[in-house]
């Protein structure tokens, strides 16, 4: 009764904003990464199927753009080479992992460095330069948050409505353009490996990252962003009014997966709108899911180590561990031969990873704990063994293992008795299947899909001209009244000069009784 009831609300939601007039949206993705421009191009298209005019500017290119609504791409094959360039640079100077080498606090002079670049390559590429010099507008920007603040700037040049996109749980880096809390005491930054509820040296080291990280941002990044501004958009811009004009926030992220976190009015949650109804399988490799009748385990480290180039010490443990079960192993391989490949164990170079996940002969996902993995096992109810490499892997692992749906094996100490043993735990105890599932429950409990959220909110914020009703006060305070330094430092100096008043009396008191008695002693 509930889901249709659900069913009807979302029905007579969707033909109700379905309406409105088309909107132009333009996406700004720039960053190369392959899950950041596919979180944006699912979103965009959602957009452009809901009868919105969508411009993408990106740095891939779409094989098999959407056939219903109006999309294009803006292809910046450029700024995808000085990615590449830069990301190889890096690799061989810190000697292969160029992100861990530097450490949570190096990342964030990094990321800093990277996103100006990207943020000029973009700015001054010349597709981009003719289209801001066209006469063309736009009612909505939706921007990728990733350290390309100078491409705000977008959004004030075509009056459009700034939309962020956010692929994981708010961190500091878009909390503070709304005014979102974000306690440090409660909410551990994805670049740290750890809990809800940390200890105080976690918690000390948080706070520190969030603070150096605001004053990174406001007094290193946005100067060199806000010169950005004015060599390649206008002269007359103010980075420091356009970064906080925000609408709206997209949040990729929801309470099953996340840890739970207060959010202000304008940031909604939208995870899994990537996440398509199963399609069918191909053939033969339905009639493998089928035939196997002990199950099959499904392993993928995803795009961030490919399976072909992990270590053969590692490789050789994960294959003697794969060889004792009596399921099959269905193993993303992105090489055609794998030396000492069990009889259990199928490789293929690439699969329809949640389509696959649908079938209700796999019972387990082996992971490298990405985020766009974790949703789609929410999704279907999968439990897993997460092999996590870099650290917002690290926090999505250890948020599902909280969970109860998964068990976390270190890759750098990976051996086939851990593997083997987290295996056998996660198929034997069925209470991981059964969190995975009522999990999976809370995830589609929602009064709208994902999709449909995404686009109602970007509608409504056009609706109601930027829906500034939704905006918190923060941006109309000083960073010392956000805190309340001035309030404590009100309240301390009134205690310290009640003290200081109390004490002088006390002491003029003493002086007064002392000074009496030692008059009354030298009469006597």
């Amino acid at each position: 009764m509930y889901s249709k009831i659900t069913a009807i609300f979302s029905l007579l939601v969707f033909c109700s904003v379905s309406y409105v007039n088309p909107l132009k949206i333009l996406g700004v993705f720039p960053y190369a990464g392959p899950s950041h421009y596919f979180l944006g191009n699912e979103l965009l298209k959602g957009m452009a199927a809901a009868g919105h005019d969508v411009t993408m500017i990106t740095v891939f290119e779409d094989k098999n753009p959407p056939k219903k609504g109006t999309y294009r791409q803006l292809i910046l094959q450029e700024v995808l080479q000085l990615q590449y360039d830069m990301f190889a640079n890096m690799s061989k100077l810190s000697g292969g992992d160029s992100f861990s080498a530097k450490g949570p606090f190096g990342m964030l002079s990094v990321f800093s460095m990277i996103g100006l670049a990207i943020t000029e390559g973009t700015l001054s590429h010349p597709t981009v330069q003719a289209l801001i010099k066209s006469d063309e507008k736009f009612d909505v920007m939706i921007l990728t948050q990733f350290a390309v603040e100078g491409t705000k700037a977008l959004a004030a040049h075509f009056g459009a409505h700034l939309v962020l996109f956010n692929d994981n749980a708010a961190t500091c880096w878009v909390n503070h353009f709304v005014g979102n809390s974000g306690l440090p005491s409660l909410n551990p930054e994805l670049v740290f490996d750890y809990p809800q509820l940390m200890n105080f040296k976690q918690r000390l080291t948080n706070t520190l990252y969030t603070m150096a990280a605001y004053l990174y941002h406001n007094y290193v990044q946005y100067p060199a962003h806000a010169e950005l501004i004015k060599k390649y958009v206008s002269k007359d811009m103010d980075l420091t009014k356009i970064q906080y004009n925000v609408s709206l926030v997209l949040s990729n992220s929801h309470p099953s997966l996340n840890n739970p976190a207060a959010s202000v009015p304008n940031m909604k949650e939208i995870a899994g709108y990537h996440v398509k109804e199963p399609k069918p399988l191909p053939a033969d490799l339905k009639k493998y899911l089928d035939e196997s009748k002990n199950g099959v385990i499904y392993f993928s480290m995803g795009s961030t180590i490919l399976s072909s180039s992990l270590p053969k010490e590692k490789r050789e443990s994960i294959l003697k561990a794969f060889s004792k079960r009596k399921e099959n192993v269905l193993w993303k391989f992105e090489d055609e031969n794998l030396p000492g490949k069990p009889k259990n164990v199928r490789i293929e170079k690439w699969l329809p990873q949640s389509d696959l996940l649908a079938h209700p002969n796999v019972k387990l996902f082996i992971t490298h704990g990405g985020f766009l993995s974790t949703i789609e096992t929410m999704y279907h109810g999968i439990p897993t063994v997460s092999v996590p490499v870099i650290n917002d892997q690290k926090t999505n692992a250890r948020q599902a293992e909280k969970n109860g749906i998964s068990i976390v094996v270190d890759y750098n100490t990976l051996t086939e008795e851990q593997l083997s043993e987290a295996i056998e735990e996660i198929l034997s105890n069925p209470r991981y299947r059964e969190n995975a599932k009522a999990r999976s429950k809370i995830f589609h409990d929602r009064p709208l899909k994902p999709m449909e959220e995404a686009v109602y909110w970007v509608e409504y914020i056009t609706r109601h001209n930027g829906a500034k009703h939704l905006r918190v006060g923060y941006v109309d305070l000083a960073w010392y009244q956000y805190y309340l330094l001035d309030v404590f430092g009100f309240i301390f100096g009134a205690l310290f000069l009640a003290l200081y008043v109390i004490r002088r009396a006390l002491c003029s008191l003493y002086c007064l009784v002392s000074g009496g008695t030692a008059k009354k002693v030298k009469i006597q």
